[in-house]
């Protein structure tokens, strides 16, 4: 393995920029899917082309480096000849953006589910094509997610398995980019609204809350998305839009949502903001029109089927761990009686009523109700969401007094502002998460702070301030969050060098173990001495729990 620096640097550069080919190429079929003048949504466009393509071809081969750089150049190559004669801003924006959250790549510790589950399934779809009960090996297995199928493609020779990072981060520098962009567009249209604010508000919480890529797994990258799908919906019901570009940045907003954790399918409801502001303002045959004709919301089908398709062949289970949904009569899947007892099992821990200390008396009366408030408010509230309430307090407080002062009589919050709707929803959203799974990884970072960016960038828009002077305050803060950004990661890696010793200089990769390769292991042993069993003609009984089956060249896992 090859740790040299300026290789890595290589890597990251061609992923990156491939996958904004990718929606470059998609776009160059027809005008009107071109959603957005920016790298970001032609990025998060990319991913989503990338995720359905992965998701596909895994059923019938495995990602292995050759195929995944081929896949990457003709993305880089795309990407190179769109901008060969024109380098206009936003090319300078996105290649200063990659420069500035490079520090946020360069990762030593990973989370405590990367090496759990996140990499072991990632580097599986690298190794085979995939298999039928991979649930019955880990129990993370039975909640794949798309930022595993992405990083499955970035598989690469070389680099090999040292990149399985990107997806998360992609997601993290596309999204900023798409904020950054609607930043500048405000500023060069001498126009400044509440949604500015908003997305100054998303931009500075991002990049100084979620500034370690690392922690972000699943549930972060989906909670920044939330952020920008938000204020989508806002603008959508608020401001004269092109129809057609709005509604295929929120079926592609939501697709990507979905697709990082079963769980985020209960966004669907946003749904509901979007017919009902078409049914206000369109008939029912112009509705249809801009629905149908929608190449996005084909997109958005297409990948979340893949996704029902995967969680049945992995669990039995159309969205696991949701037991109704589940089939238990087919040999690999799951029993609905386990689907019930681990989905209390995350209740309970979501509800801190299962921690390393501490372990519930009675869990199943522990969840029901409110009985796990009390003990949830000690353990949890005053430690966590105490300290993520503090900081949000203060981020808020100190953007709303660099646009000070403010008019005197200034308009009601929702006079004037169509948010009312989008408020029910995001109420309903925090009432389900709150008394379902109240842990803040779990839509809890979103919401909390969107509730609160919302109210405040309605005050904020009442600012007297000139144009110039809000102009030159939105800069000082996006510099500011990003100098934090920068500050946190560089003693990040200071941290990780006084404790293991990292050194991005000499060794950019970050820590594999023995223990990363346990499960892909089993499932290569498995396999062999199945295949040896067929060879000879005779029937095998290993000391494994788990058997093997191959039917039409596909094997399938089962619990013996």
């Amino acid at each position: 393995m090859i740790s040299n620096i300026y290789i890595f640097i290589i890597y990251y550069l061609f992923i990156s920029l491939s996958v904004i080919g990718y929606g470059l190429i998609f776009f160059s079929f027809n005008k009107n899917l071109k959603i957005s003048f920016n790298f970001g949504y032609a990025g998060l466009t990319g991913l989503l082309i990338l995720c359905i393509y992965s998701y596909f071809s895994s059923f019938f081969y495995e990602h292995g480096s050759t195929h995944n750089l081929i896949l990457i150049f003709i993305g880089f190559a795309y990407f190179v000849f769109f901008n060969l004669k024109k380098i206009d801003y936003h090319f300078k924006v996105m290649s200063l953006f990659l420069l500035i959250y490079f520090v946020g790549i360069l990762i030593y510790k990973s989370h405590d589910d990367f090496p759990y589950y996140h990499f072991q399934y990632t580097y599986y779809l690298t190794q085979m094509q995939s298999v039928i009960g991979i649930g019955n090996f880990n129990l993370g297995f039975r909640t794949p997610s798309s930022i595993f199928y992405l990083n499955s493609l970035f598989y690469l020779p070389i680099i090999k398995f040292y990149m399985f990072q990107m997806a998360a981060f992609l997601i993290f520098l596309y999204s900023n980019v798409v904020i950054i962009s609607k930043l500048i567009q405000d500023n060069l249209n001498k126009k400044y609204n509440f949604l500015t604010f908003y997305y100054l508000l998303s931009f500075i919480f991002i990049n100084i809350f979620f500034y370690r890529v690392a922690e972000h797994g699943t549930d972060r990258s989906a909670q920044i998305l939330i952020l920008i799908l938000i204020g989508e919906i806002l603008s959508f019901v608020n401001f004269k839009v092109k129809i057609e570009k709005q509604l295929s940045k929120l079926f592609l907003l939501i697709a990507l949502i979905i697709s990082l954790k079963a769980f985020y399918v209960l966004y669907i409801i946003f749904f509901s903001i979007i017919l009902y502001k078409l049914v206000n303002s369109y008939k029912i045959k112009v509705i249809a029109h801009y629905i149908l004709s929608n190449v996005y919301l084909y997109l958005f089908l297409v990948l979340f089927s893949l996704i029902i398709v995967v969680n049945f062949l992995n669990t039995g289970c159309l969205i696991y761990p949701v037991s109704m949904t589940c089939f238990d009569n087919n040999i690999w899947a799951i029993s609905k009686s386990e689907v019930t007892v681990l989905n209390n099992w995350y209740e309970l821990w979501s509800k801190a009523g299962a921690n390393p200390n501490f372990r519930a008396d009675n869990p199943e009366t522990y969840i029901k109700k409110f009985n796990w408030l009390n003990n949830w408010i000690n353990q949890y509230f005053f430690t966590k969401v105490s300290d993520f309430l503090l900081g949000l307090t203060v981020l808020t407080i100190v953007v709303f007094i660099n646009f000070f002062p403010y008019e005197k009589n200034p308009i009601k919050y929702y006079k004037g502002r169509n948010i009312t709707f989008t408020i029910v929803i995001m109420s309903i959203l925090f009432v389900e998460w709150f008394y379902n799974h109240p842990s803040l990884r779990y839509g809890g970072y979103c919401l909390i702070a969107s509730f609160l960016f919302v109210i405040f960038s309605l005050k904020i828009e009442k600012s007297k301030l000139k144009f110039f002077n809000i102009k030159k305050r939105i800069t000082y803060l996006i510099v500011f969050s990003l100098i934090v950004f920068l500050g946190r990661n560089i003693n990040r890696i200071s941290k990780e060098y006084n404790q293991y010793g990292y050194n991005p200089i000499k060794n950019v990769l970050y820590r594999v173990e023995d223990a990363n390769f346990v499960i892909n292991g089993r499932m290569q042993n498995i396999i062999k001495s199945y295949n040896n069993c067929i060879k000879l003609e005779k029937n095998c009984n290993n000391n494994e729990k788990i058997g093997v089956k191959k039917i039409s060249n596909k094997f399938i896992f089962f619990t013996k």
